[in-house]
């Protein structure tokens, strides 16, 4: 019916009109964010999801920089204990040799200066050595907690056993190589400090590699999460490009013909005045 009044062909074009560029908006959008869920309305499941991975992603990232600085702090009591490998040497070397009689008792004292020396700093290292304010090397029964995973599980922790490097601790704070018979008692206890220190220091480089695995397998899980977060959210680029020149020529057409609707009502005109 041709009208003047209502030009419901020019309704029609600029409801579809209004439809290709909304398409075409959400292709732009899509395209320079890289997004193929940009908004809930655009996939709500998929949306709750991605937020969900990249969380956890995040996690395991942080979680393998806790490993990091766990191995970091770990090496920093290894290195000291390498140092105490040093000093019980040293202190053994000495109670050796005060143990013969072929040095007299002055001579004796002099050596157990120096031995006394050695154990003062063995001490020392170990009231010292800490990692960002957390003491090392004397506790014989604490330990730390590095969190690695997502949850709150045992599974999620790597537990590090404190040691007690002190003398003390290694069972030779009260020797001294002063006379022959403490100097040959002396042997036996270094011998025991030495393979306690030993211990210590195997269980923090098996505990380094420990920590090396976990980074290991937590940037996997990470990089995995990443690829699935990826295939959920990204946009496919020649998909929507594909979409986006069909939009364009939607759009353009429209536009094209809502001024031919628009126009219409101009051969009613033609009869009015005839």
């Amino acid at each position: 019916m041709l009208a003047i009044k209502n030009n419901i062909m020019s309704e029609n074009a600029q409801r579809n009109v209004a439809v290709n560029y909304d398409n075409l908006a959400k292709s732009v959008q899509r395209l320079s964010s890289g997004l193929r869920i940009n908004s809930a309305s655009d996939d709500a499941a998929g949306l709750a999801v991605r937020e969900l991975m990249r969380s956890d992603i995040a996690v395991l990232r942080q979680g393998a920089r806790n490993a990091q600085d766990a191995i970091s702090m770990v090496q920093t009591g290894e290195a000291a204990l390498q140092v105490d490998d040093n000093l019980l040497v040293r202190m053994k070397e000495l109670a050796e040799q005060a143990a013969t009689q072929s040095y007299s008792a002055t001579q004796r004292q002099m050596m157990n200066a120096e031995f006394q020396e050695m154990a003062g700093e063995i001490n020392r290292i170990a009231a010292s050595t800490n990692f960002n304010g957390t003491n090392l090397l004397n506790s014989a029964s604490g330990n730390l907690s590095i969190h690695v995973g997502t949850a709150n599980t045992q599974y999620d922790k790597v537990t590090i056993n404190l040691v007690d490097a002190s003398t003390a601790g290694l069972g030779i704070s009260t020797l001294n190589i002063s006379t022959l018979d403490s100097a040959a008692a002396a042997l036996t206890s270094l011998d025991s400090a030495i393979r306690m220190k030993d211990s210590a220091r195997a269980a923090f480089g098996a505990k380094i590699n420990r920590l090396q695995a976990t980074i290991s397998i937590i940037n996997v899980q990470a990089e995995n999460l990443q690829a699935a977060e990826s295939r959920i959210s990204d946009v496919d680029v020649a998909s929507e490009m594909s979409a986006l020149t069909r939009n364009q020529v939607m759009a353009q057409a429209g536009v094209s013909m809502l001024a031919q609707a628009n126009s219409m009502p101009n051969l009613a005109l033609t009869l009015l005045r005839g």
